[in-house]
């Protein structure tokens, strides 16, 4: 299909009710855009069907495709964010199998969310039910998360044994204290008591953006002024530190970067295992600094470009 009718179809696509697409509890075979579910039972439901949406890029050739699973933010929803993140990336959306999952009330489970589910789970299901798809390259599955859906892709890069998952891209939010207390990582736990220490699966490939002046999940470490624990206010660790850590625990054995590796603009590359874990520092921008990165830097660190 030509360039031009791919990105006609494209745009059609996006202004389609995904329930007029496909709507399904589980796809079989060939995986087609659409809504499916997870079927999930935990304190505040039974048996409850959790949405995800997923788009499938024309493929005539019968490629079988990489996949992008985005985590939106605490409030945010995954009907929202597929058309928004498609529009602003239309190569990624030419290349990738998209898929948007939902938060349950529009959170993720982390520490007092109105989540209580164990989304860790849900998305593991998700990515073990794609998998078995024709169309889908079983390990090539990407998650990026942005403040709290970051919260949860570092929880997976903490915890899943999945060897589906090759790349983890976090968006405002390094680790906080509770995942990892200064000495060791630390899984979630049922009661989010993360008093049990995980061992990251090593060869994950890490980017972490964070914004020098965000307000909300400071940039330097602390106490948020504004997202809560169940004792306070929840801590993070500072933004470099924790790409730091992520390094060390994928075989990092060095110092840790004083200095930027690379600078362009407002953007400040710190890289370690060569370009393997990879810190971006906005300079001058809050909580939305995600939206500083274009899709041809997002696209370099997706296919191991320098």
């Amino acid at each position: 299909m030509p360039p031009f009718f791919c990105r006609f179809f494209l745009t059609a696509l996006l202004f389609t009710p995904l329930a007029a697409l496909h709507a399904a509890e589980k796809p079989e075979g060939t995986l087609s855009s659409g809504e499916y579910f997870i079927r999930q039972s935990w304190s505040q439901e039974q048996d409850f069907p959790r949405p995800y949406h997923v788009h499938v890029p024309p493929n005539p050739d019968r490629r079988k495709l990489p996949v992008f699973v985005f985590l939106h933010g605490n409030g945010g929803n995954a009907r929202a964010s597929l058309p928004a993140f498609l529009r602003q990336h239309p190569v990624m959306a030419e290349r990738y199998v998209m898929v948007f999952p939902d938060g349950y009330r529009n959170s993720w489970n982390i520490s007092v969310e109105r989540s209580q589910a164990d989304d860790r789970l849900f998305v593991e299901a998700i990515v073990e039910t794609l998998a078995a798809c024709d169309n889908v390259e079983p390990d090539q599955f990407t998650v990026m998360g942005v403040s709290n859906g970051a919260a949860l892709a570092n929880q997976l890069a903490m915890e899943s044994r999945l060897p589906n998952f090759r790349l983890y891209v976090t968006a405002v939010s390094p680790l906080n204290v509770l995942q990892h207390d200064g000495r060791n990582f630390k899984a979630k736990g049922d009661e989010n008591d993360y008093e049990t220490i995980a061992t990251p699966r090593v060869g994950a490939r890490i980017l972490n953006l964070s914004g020098t002046e965000d307000h909300l999940v400071p940039y330097h470490g602390g106490l948020s002024p504004v997202i809560p624990a169940k004792n306070g206010k929840l801590g993070f660790v500072a933004a470099e530190e924790s790409v730091f850590l992520w390094a060390k625990a994928m075989g990092y054995r060095g110092a840790k970067l004083e200095k930027p590796s690379r600078i362009d603009g407002k953007l400040e590359f710190f890289s370690y295992l060569n370009g393997a874990v990879v810190h971006c520092k906005v300079v001058g921008e809050g909580h939305g600094a995600a939206g500083a990165i274009d899709e041809a830097t997002l696209l370099r660190f997706l296919e191991h470009q320098p």
